[in-house]
């Protein structure tokens, strides 16, 4: 082994003509110490939420038994591959998004609006939207000192909605999950080609005009770096230089894809109304944005994204797994066996798309593991049982080893009515940055890093 003096400060850009390339993390960020060994390159703390909405079919959901010996459910078939690092976790409750004495609806939006804060939002249609900061946004605050973007907020339907969304409650509500402050919604971006350029193009060249024209060139964001790229590789170890093609090979399928996309769209009128460069299937669009997440990770651009799968009372179709009918339609099926077959089938094609953002994460090296080793998926809703809009007992998930804060392969139960914002507030003590209350929290979940003594 070859060891030379040479260091890659870990925050390292290459820089080209109209674009911005972050390296992902090399064995050349560490500090030769000695000729026989080096340091392993420390684990960074990442955070990612995904958000699913209108509930789910919890029968097809929730464990029979707690603990490590627990059967997936039909709903969560799709992560066996992952199950050792797999929490799922029952009774925890979303308190602030249910009705207030006297309140009939609004359970869509509140749900959304509080499932970060743990705080009951504002009735109000106009300007002076009311919530609280969400989680994310803590970390966000810590973590973002080290990285160029301090969050990435991603949804995969249009947030153009204004105006009221249900009972009286702004559409701000239902649009985001992040609040920097009690006042300010972080909008969420669902057009990929915006996310790519955000990652790897300069702030004045991410107009409209500049990206058309950028498409038509056909010119890779690559391009004007390849010799700084190639300069750079000779310096390199084989492990780095390996980790830079993967990274490189990474970047330029997401390229072809999204260019894919936007030529498609330009063709045919998709079933939904979709901004230029978003994918018309659903699984096709979500995985898009879930590379994007994991080479924003891979190149240490942010450790906190939070992704909105579909915003609450969502009427979107699924003809790609043939289902025609509206989501949030089904999710009010009456205990009819046909909806709620349906509605269990879409509940299961989002968890599919979770397990394909889990492989990703797991086949991407990160200092001495993966990077699904290093991160921390937080998976669920707001609503338990769309069907009567019940906020208790909701369908939450962690994946992943936060760097070992996490002990999975196991069933997880809390206590009847423990507020999620428990959970939050858990999770921003195991991601460093801990904090004696957010929103309704009453405490802290047991047995996230740690086992029941059944389980020994």
């Amino acid at each position: 082994m070859i060891i030379t003096k040479m260091s890659l400060p870990r925050r390292t850009f290459l820089r080209g003509m109209g674009a911005t390339l972050a390296l992902p993390v090399l064995d050349a960020m560490v500090p030769a110490l000695t000729a026989a060994a080096k340091s392993p390159v420390k684990a960074l703390p990442r955070l990612a939420i995904a958000y699913v909405p209108n509930g789910a079919i919890m029968s097809r959901w929730t464990p029979k038994i707690e603990g490590a010996g627990f059967e997936l459910p039909p709903i969560l078939e799709p992560l066996a591959p992952f199950r050792d690092q797999l929490l799922v976790l029952s009774g925890l409750t979303d308190g602030p998004a249910m009705p207030a004495v006297g309140e009939g609806s609004g359970d869509h939006v509140r749900a959304s609006a509080s499932f970060l804060t743990g705080v009951r939002p504002k009735r109000t249609e106009g300007a002076d939207i009311h919530a609280g900061i969400s989680m994310d946004q803590m970390l966000a605050n810590e973590l973002g000192r080290q990285t160029q973007l301090p969050s990435m907020e991603l949804c995969l339907e249009s947030n153009g909605f204004a105006g009221a969304c249900e009972a009286g409650y702004s559409c701000a509500y239902s649009n985001t999950l992040s609040w920097r402050t009690p006042t300010t919604p972080l909008p969420m971006e669902n057009d990929p080609r915006a996310v790519f350029e955000r990652m790897f193009g300069d702030s004045d060249s991410t107009t409209a005009a500049v990206r058309l024209a950028r498409i038509r060139e056909q010119r890779s964001i690559l391009d004007s770096l390849l010799d700084r790229v190639a300069h750079l590789q000779q310096k390199l170890g084989p492990g780095d230089n390996a980790r830079m093609t993967q990274y490189l090979d990474a970047v330029r399928d997401l390229e072809r894809r999204i260019q894919m996309a936007e030529n498609q769209s330009a063709r045919e009128l998709p079933t939904m109304e979709r901004p230029v460069g978003a994918p018309a299937a659903f699984d096709e669009h979500a995985k898009l944005m879930f590379d994007l997440q994991v080479l924003a990770y891979q190149s240490d651009l942010t450790r906190v994204i939070t992704f909105m799968m579909s915003r609450e009372a969502s009427p979107r179709p699924y003809p790609e797994i043939g289902i025609p009918d509206a989501c949030h339609a089904l999710s009010h099926h009456g205990k009819v066996a046909d909806k709620m077959e349906k509605y269990a089938k879409i509940n299961t094609f989002h968890v599919s798309m979770l397990a394909y953002f889990l492989d990703r994460l797991r086949s991407t090296p990160d200092g001495d593991g993966s990077l699904l080793d290093h991160v921390i998926v937080l998976y669920g809703s707001g609503i338990s049982d769309g069907n009567e809009h019940l906020h208790t007992d909701l369908p939450i998930l962690l994946a992943g080893g936060g760097g070992g804060q996490l002990k999975g392969g196991r069933h997880v139960r809390s206590a009847k009515d423990t507020p999620l914002a428990n959970l939050q507030l858990t999770l921003l003590d195991k991601l460093g940055m801990p904090m004696d209350q957010i929103g309704d929290s009453t405490g802290k979940v047991e047995h996230i890093s740690n086992v029941y003594l059944s389980d020994i």
